[in-house]
């Protein structure tokens, strides 16, 4: 029956068995390396049948784990998920899982930026053919070749914030066999189904607002039946399982999701807001504003906008955003997003398939949970010094 619950009260439900455990309300924590078997038959048949989920030892998980899989399986509407030490090792799975030594994969321009590095200095090693697309492409097609195998979107991107037509690029990838991946850690599974827009395979970074208090790191891949057991068969043995702590942090985390969320929708467009009527800014990226790249996409698929959003700024010395970026006193100047506190970084967009076009200072912004009011009063300090600066 839960199946059909709204996602809200799936949250608070999923992966919970409390009279099971004593009627305890969270699932126990399970800290292990080594799972005991209790025959010699049990022990050496312990991999058999499709020898990928079994519990056999701590790396390949612990009932903990496999509850929070199950839990985020269901949220994400998959069959199945994976979790793994770090939103970079879910991507690297990924990839790995489908690509192999002479296959083509397409990435979106917008990528995040450590899957650029991945793409550059391993999967080229190991003889992957890799083309980046411009996110706003109107058709993906001529870039197809015999051996793309993969194409990969993140919608929005994670500092510019285009929306892509995810539905438009996994159609022309569908009809030529290729699999779609998706980043959706912007959105989350409660503002985005991605395998209702054509994923193959969703990914998500569970250090941003899965979790949401900023205390570890941790990711998400979740697919379909037919692409489990070669993720799962490279998750293994990559050996980027995550700890017991993380994982107990991250079920907690999702609890209190839906509201968390909500609360960073609506102080991140507040803000966005404000930051459109500020003479310093030359333009906000907002996915749920008419001028973003894309927002029609965002429109059409999403059912909300989370709390991260870029600026640009209008031409200014380095030593003005300096004096504005310094003594922020609640914005903080740290990486990641998600979390309760808000954050402000610079930032330079890396592309090679399409030109970036602003030449002002460009910043990244994640709403926490403060109050808006105080939120504005320490950006209006920081604009006063930046002037002041210039």
């Amino acid at each position: 029956m839960m199946y059909f619950m709204k996602k809200e009260t799936l949250v608070t439900t999923i992966g919970r068995e409390p009279y099971k455990n004593s009627g305890v309300v969270n699932p126990p924590v399970y800290r292990a390396s080594t799972i005991l078997f209790h025959t010699l038959e049990e022990f050496e048949n312990c991999e058999s049948g499709d020898g990928i989920y079994p519990l056999v030892y701590g790396r390949s998980g612990t009932p903990s784990t496999r509850a929070l899989e199950e839990s985020l399986a269901t949220l994400d509407g998959a069959d199945h998920a994976i979790v793994t030490s770090s939103g970079q090792a879910a991507l690297v799975v990924g990839l790995m899982g489908i690509l192999s030594h002479g296959d083509h994969v397409l990435i979106t321009d917008n990528v995040y930026g450590s899957i650029r590095k991945f793409c550059k200095y391993e999967l080229a090693r190991f003889g992957v053919e890799i083309t980046f697309f411009d996110p706003m492409i109107d058709d993906i097609t001529p870039l197809l070749k015999a051996n793309t195998k993969m194409v990969y979107c993140e919608a929005p991107g994670s500092l510019t914030f285009e929306v892509q037509d995810i539905k438009k690029i996994a159609k022309a990838a569908h009809a030529h066999g290729a699999v779609v991946m998706v980043d959706n850690t912007w959105a989350t599974p409660l503002y985005l189904c991605a395998k209702d827009v054509g994923a193959d395979i969703t990914v998500h970074s569970c250090t941003k607002y899965l979790s949401g208090h900023s205390d570890l790191v941790m990711g998400l891949v979740t697919c379909s039946k037919k692409y489990f057991p070669q993720l799962r068969r490279v998750f293994r043995n990559l050996g980027s399982s995550p700890g017991s702590e993380e994982v107990y942090l991250v079920a907690r985390g999702l609890r209190t999701l839906p509201t968390r969320l909500k609360q960073h929708q609506e102080t991140g467009i507040a803000l966005a807001k404000w930051f459109e009527k500020r003479p310093e800014v030359a333009k906000v990226l907002h996915p749920a504003f008419a001028s973003c790249p894309g927002h029609e996409n965002w429109k059409r698929d999403f059912k909300g906008a989370s709390g991260l959003f870029g600026v640009l700024l209008k031409p200014y010395p380095h030593k003005a955003l300096a004096a504005m970026m310094d003594d922020m006193k609640l914005f903080g100047m740290g990486f990641s997003w998600g979390g309760y506190e808000s954050l402000m970084i610079p930032f330079v967009p890396e592309r090679t398939a399409s030109k970036w076009k602003h030449d002002g200072i460009c910043l990244r912004v994640n709403a926490g949970l403060e109050h808006i009011d105080d939120l504005i009063a320490d950006l209006e300090a920081g604009f006063k010094r930046l002037n002041a600066a210039a």
